[in-house]
């Protein structure tokens, strides 16, 4: 018999043998073969090479790789197979290495190489990150960093994320979202992504002439919607060079040259304060946990007394005593590159470090779940337009983030939150009103 023949139940019963549980997906091979549970997804191993990738670099970064290089693939439902599989990693016995020591599952792993046929290891997908050692956060590196992302085309990220051009967490009514993927309601993205912008300048209490700055302004959404609904002056940085183009043809479209100005720019270089208010949505992530302090010190000493700033963040878990933070290797290879998350109460302890007083917190978790299922469903309704804008490995690379980002949320494991500060006078005089949340109203 052939020793490729029927490679799917080979490789079903050598993972179960490594890792010591049953595999929960059923496999189909790049010799057409099955295996496994059936009724469910389907992992695809369209080529051996993904074996290889993975056997030169267990884990994430080879599982990354395969599915970027589209040698891996899901058939059938993408979250219930992230979620089946990250079921199996979190009850798992062992793990593949070199070296096992097991006797069982050392012969598990020769047979495994015998059926990858070990080489050399195949060179990553071109989207991966290719950066050398060396001070992370530096404003050569973070304009390198924010290109990466960012700079895919617009025509790509519209494709996504739909007219308002908003890649944040979306406002949702919860009063017509019944179900988890939003497919019952009525409240569109659009609507959404507007009942956001709106929240924020709520928020920030804008009124007519004020100026606000609004830090990472993307492709302009939050400056347009401030200045065309509250009347304000609105200064936009970024770091994106495609977006603040993108953003200035629409603030030009929209007949607001005179109200709103788009710079590229470090946010650590703005020098034209003070501003009444300071809005930093989708950005923070991308400042790092050791300069955060100077980010918070930065844009406190851009306000007026009385500025209020909204921050709108992404935060992980804090660890448990005695763990180690680790960085998610797929998002730092292929997504954001020197991205970090850190938790809730280390951010507002670095706001309050830098002279702020918090005065509201407000946890939209569950929101950003059902944001990333819409953002999910356009890129997979427009894929074959999708691949001809990006790269099919750039589309697969945010699906797969986008969709592990959902259930991510939704189970918990991370969440986003809106801290509304304010740079507080040494009299005392917030301007806050005695019921802050009338503004959700």
């Amino acid at each position: 018999m052939c020793p490729m023949a029927d490679a799917a139940a080979r490789l079903t019963n050598l993972v179960e043998e490594l890792f010591g549980t049953p595999f929960p997906l059923r496999l189909r091979t790049w010799d057409g073969s099955t295996a496994g549970p059936p009724g469910g997804p389907v992992l695809v191993v369209r080529h051996r090479r993904a074996l290889r990738r993975l056997l030169w670099r267990p884990g994430e970064v080879g599982l990354a790789r395969g599915w970027v290089a589209g040698e891996l693939d899901v058939d059938g439902d993408l979250y219930t197979a992230l979620d089946q599989l990250t079921a199996f990693a979190a009850r798992r016995r062992g793990t593949i290495g070199l070296s096992p020591r097991d006797p069982r599952q050392r012969a598990a792993l020769r047979a495994l190489i015998g059926l990858a046929g070990l080489l050399p290891p195949p060179p990553p997908p071109p989207e991966e990150v290719r950066r050398s050692a060396g001070v992370s956060h530096t404003r050569r590196r973070d304009r390198a960093a924010i290109s990466h992302h960012y700079d895919v085309g617009n025509e790509f990220y519209a494709l996504v994320l739909g007219p308002s051009m908003v890649y944040s967490c979306a406002y949702w009514d919860t009063a017509t979202v019944t179900a988890p993927d939003g497919s019952r309601t009525g409240f569109t993205l659009e609507d959404a992504q507007r009942a956001k912008l709106d929240l924020v300048c709520r928020k920030l209490d804008l009124q007519q002439g004020m100026r606000l700055l609004d830090v990472g302004c993307g492709w302009g959404s939050m400056a347009l919607h401030a200045a065309r609904e509250y009347g304000v002056r609105v200064t936009g940085v970024t770091l994106s060079r495609e977006q603040a183009d993108h953003a200035r043809k629409r603030v030009a479209d929209a007949g607001l040259a005179d109200r709103v100005e788009i710079r590229v720019q470090d946010y650590r270089d703005v020098r034209d304060g003070p501003y009444d208010a300071v809005s930093s949505i989708g950005m923070a992530e991308h400042v790092g946990a050791a300069p955060y302090l100077e980010y918070a010190r930065q844009l406190r000493a851009l306000l007026r007394p009385g500025g209020r700033l909204l921050n709108h963040q992404i935060a992980r878990r804090p660890e448990r005593a005695g763990s180690v933070y680790q960085v998610d290797e797929f998002i730092d290879r292929y997504v954001f590159p020197d991205g970090e998350l850190s938790p809730l109460g280390s951010t507002v302890s670095a706001l309050e470090r830098a002279g702020f007083e918090v005065r509201d917190v407000e946890s939209i978790r569950e929101h950003y779940a059902l944001t990333l299922r819409r953002w999910v469903a356009r890129l997979e309704d427009g894929w074959e337009r999708a691949v001809v804008l990006a790269t099919p490995g750039r589309a697969r690379v945010w699906r797969l983030y986008m969709a592990a980002s959902a259930l991510a949320f939704e189970h918990g494991r991370i969440g986003v939150n809106q801290v509304l500060a304010v740079n507080t006078p040494p009299g005392g005089a917030s301007g806050l009103p005695l019921r802050t949340r009338t503004w959700t109203g």
